[in-house]
């Protein structure tokens, strides 16, 4: 071992022929998700190639990186980056099974008192439901408040509400703070944890609430949620959610209607997070009142999260006891330079909730939650290695959850390994890509850790960046053009194979007809064009097939101005 004293350094210079790693930060806060990585996480990216033909290999950067020309380049696209995947999830059930001696003990003592807890749910049930058809009885008038006459009788529902919450081991609830009179906040906003806050907010508050469409044909509880006046909302229909804003604004300017109550997360959480807010509750610009619950508990969690409702209920009734705390939190006024700002409001409120829980909140939503579902459900072993945080994709990239769905069907059929990841010949099967340079370079482009695989963040961000260039429309326009004969609307076999060959010469008429297939959506034997661009939409990354004859066509660069019509 050499001799060291104590002016030598611990370790020895690294030579300057190795190679280096730079971590590029960038703080432009209006820049695309490439652009601004979280705080702890490291950005990772490509060095732009000029892009060339495709026979020739990966090359080396100036720091000894290994990495492919940008296959997107002629559409705008300088470098793609995707963040680490997030380990946050906060829609886990913290004790999803029952464990431990004293859990299993206390469960077999509660038995019988959960057969009691049940019958006396039953009957309080039932009661609510007579009363409430009773106080709906000969009620057409639906576009104005409900009757004072009618409202009294609601109240046997309300009280059957408390009953159910104390059958549930609800006995007592600890109250922070009161509610603002109507007149002051006429919209209540809360977390949202499990289906128990809609039944203590119905005793307590008797609001109208804003509810998926599905929850009117929930037998019992559709009739009772109609008389709270229950304004509907389809969150996948924009017309829908345009809808139930304006009524929530018209019922919130009359004060003969009830408080509105909005959960503006729109799903349910674990309670440890907040995660991103819907903007219905404060389009309107009205001063609103947050109210946080939570509940304390050892044992038992008693979020909804992916356990079923039947199993909730059961380890309800088995517990002497669940604790429940509700806060009242100061009304939040929307500033007048800010009425009209719904995003800053939302954001001082959901600070205000984060800050009353002592907990954080992320820009998971509800679409999250659907890709956690779709991955359990197909049996991923990590399932929520899935979630992407789509609130923040969402805005940045406006790609539905929808489509951030279908993205994820198609990617597990690339049979993802246990960690989640894919490697490139299970990339290419699915995309019906020949083995080649540019099927290299298409993979490399989304590979932005260089480890020979990607996982769904990847190609889902990949493929939403493709989408998003400025010239990607245009692209899809023009290659349709170019595939299709003149004076016909629509592309053969034949026309596709030589618009292919023209990019991979050593195509062979199977993999030419898997190309084909993956666009003829219809399946008529021919690819019009809804069919090419409703399938370079599902599948922006195979754009890059058509690049040669782009180019030679003079395809514009980003920031042209002309017109698509005199392209074509």
């Amino acid at each position: 071992m050499a001799e060291h004293d104590l002016t030598s350094p611990f370790l020895s210079p690294r030579s300057t022929d190795q190679p280096q790693i730079v971590l590029t930060v960038h703080d432009d806060e209006d820049s695309e998700l490439s652009d601004q990585p979280p705080s702890n996480q490291q950005s990772y990216h490509q060095t732009p190639v000029p892009h060339q033909n495709h026979n020739h290999s990966r090359i080396n950067n100036e720091n000894g990186q290994v990495c492919c020309p940008n296959p997107y380049e002629f559409l705008g696209s300088s470098e793609f980056s995707a963040p680490a995947p997030t380990t946050v999830d906060p829609f886990r059930n913290g004790t999803p099974f029952i464990s431990g001696v004293y859990e299993v003990i206390k469960i077999a003592v509660c038995l019988p008192i959960a057969l009691a807890r049940l019958v006396l749910f039953g009957a309080s049930l039932a009661i609510g439901y007579v009363a409430t058809r009773i106080a709906l009885e000969g009620w057409k008038d639906k576009q104005n408040s409900m009757p004072k006459w009618r409202s009294r009788i609601m109240w046997v529902t309300r009280l059957c509400a408390r009953v159910i919450l104390f059958s549930f081991g609800y006995q007592w609830i600890r109250r922070k703070g009161k509610p603002a009179p109507r007149e002051i906040a006429p919209i209540v906003v809360s977390n949202h944890v499990s289906y128990i806050e809609p039944i203590f907010y119905f005793y307590e508050l008797f609001p109208t609430i804003v509810a998926s469409e599905s929850h009117d044909s929930i037998p019992f509880v559709g009739t009772i949620i109609r008389a709270m006046q229950v304004i509907y909302v389809n969150r996948f229909s924009p017309a829908s959610r345009k809808s139930a804003v304006n009524e929530i604004k018209r019922r919130a300017s009359c004060d003969t209607f009830p408080r509105l109550l909005l959960f503006p997360e729109g799903t349910t959480t674990n309670g440890r997070f907040l995660i991103s807010f819907q903007l219905g509750a404060f389009i309107p610009g009205y001063p609103i009142q947050p109210i946080v619950v939570h509940y304390p508990h050892v044992h038992f969690d008693q979020s909804w999260g992916l356990i079923s409702l039947a199993k909730l209920m059961f380890r309800m009734f088995t517990q002497f006891h669940n604790f429940m705390e509700v806060e009242y939190l100061p009304i939040v006024m929307p500033p007048g330079h800010e009425k009209q700002n719904a995003i800053r409001f939302a954001e001082r409120t959901g600070q205000a909730m984060a800050s009353a829980l002592n907990v954080v909140q992320t820009s998971h939503s509800y679409g999250d939650l659907m890709l956690l579902t779709k991955a359990a459900q197909l049996q991923q072993e990590k399932p929520w290695s899935y979630m992407v945080e789509m609130a923040r994709i969402e805005s940045l990239y406006h790609i539905s959850s929808l489509e951030a769905v279908d993205f994820l069907d198609k990617f597990l059929s690339m049979n993802p390994d246990t960690s989640g990841c894919v490697k490139l010949h299970d990339f290419l099967r699915v995309l019906q890509l020949k083995a080649c340079t540019l099927a290299e370079e298409i993979f490399g482009f989304l590979d932005v850790e260089n480890n020979g695989s990607i996982t769904f963040k990847q190609f889902l961000l990949g493929s939403a960046h493709v989408r998003k260039q400025p010239l990607f429309r245009q692209a899809c326009e023009l290659a349709f053009a170019e595939c299709v004969a003149e004076r016909e609307n629509y592309c053969t076999e034949k026309e596709l194979a030589d618009i292919l060959r023209r990019t991979i010469p050593d195509m062979n008429e199977d993999e030419v007809n898997g190309v084909f297939n993956l666009f003829d959506t219809d399946n008529d034997g021919r690819i019009g064009r809804d069919d090419f661009l409703s399938c370079l939409r599902k599948n922006p990354l195979l754009i890059a097939l058509f690049s040669p004859r782009l180019l030679d066509n003079d395809f514009p660069k980003a920031g042209d101005n002309r017109m698509m019509e005199e392209i074509v």
